[in-house]
């Protein structure tokens, strides 16, 4: 009798459990650089996630039918091993301590997905804020990207993911491009 309480109870228990919502995979490719801008000039990469919440996609569905997509690792680990990847393609020494700091701010990584009967919206947007600082000096720039797409049907979580990675893509290949902040690196680090 004790056991068939027991199993009754797992069996009243993982039907009340609901269904997990996917997970998306955020993972950029880091921009290469295919001469090396700098020669082992040594650079501390950290970084700080100010976003208000940790969602990175939102799919209204239409009669407040609104639903929040994560990211199944850490974005701000993800972007800071991106950005260091990046870095060390273009000549720098990712080291842990040193006078000169490279602090990678996310303020904005969204995904917003609208579904009618018979098509989607996507609108994604990116806002990353650079500040590198050292004793000589500080130098603070943000980079941002939008970007839209519509189709029939309803977007795949392949989708979102897609046009996430594609537009953090496109903003490292902004900050790798960025002559401003490469002279300031090279000047004060």
């Amino acid at each position: 009798m004790k056991k068939l309480i027991i199993a009754a109870a797992v069996l009243v228990l993982a039907g009340c459990s609901t269904p997990r919502e996917p997970q998306l995979t955020i993972a950029p490719s880091p921009a290469s650089s295919n001469q090396q801008q700098v020669n082992n000039l040594p650079v501390v990469v950290k970084s700080k996630d100010l976003r208000t919440a940790q969602f990175v996609a939102v799919i209204d569905s239409g009669r407040s039918n609104v639903k929040p997509l994560h990211a199944s690792q850490n974005l701000r680990v993800v972007l800071e091993d991106t950005l260091s990847r990046q870095l060390s393609s273009q000549g720098f020494r990712v080291v842990a301590n040193g006078p000169g700091i490279l602090r990678l701010d996310i303020l904005d990584a969204l995904v917003r997905v609208k579904h009618t009967v018979f098509k989607h919206d996507m609108e994604a947007s990116v806002q990353l804020q650079l500040v590198a600082e050292s004793p000589d000096g500080r130098f603070v720039k943000r980079y941002t990207g939008k970007s839209t797409q519509s189709g029939v049907s309803s977007a795949s979580p392949d989708d979102i993911e897609m046009a996430l990675n594609n537009l953090l893509e496109a903003v490292l290949q902004d900050i790798a491009n960025d002559e401003q902040l490469l002279d300031h690196m090279k000047a004060h680090f």
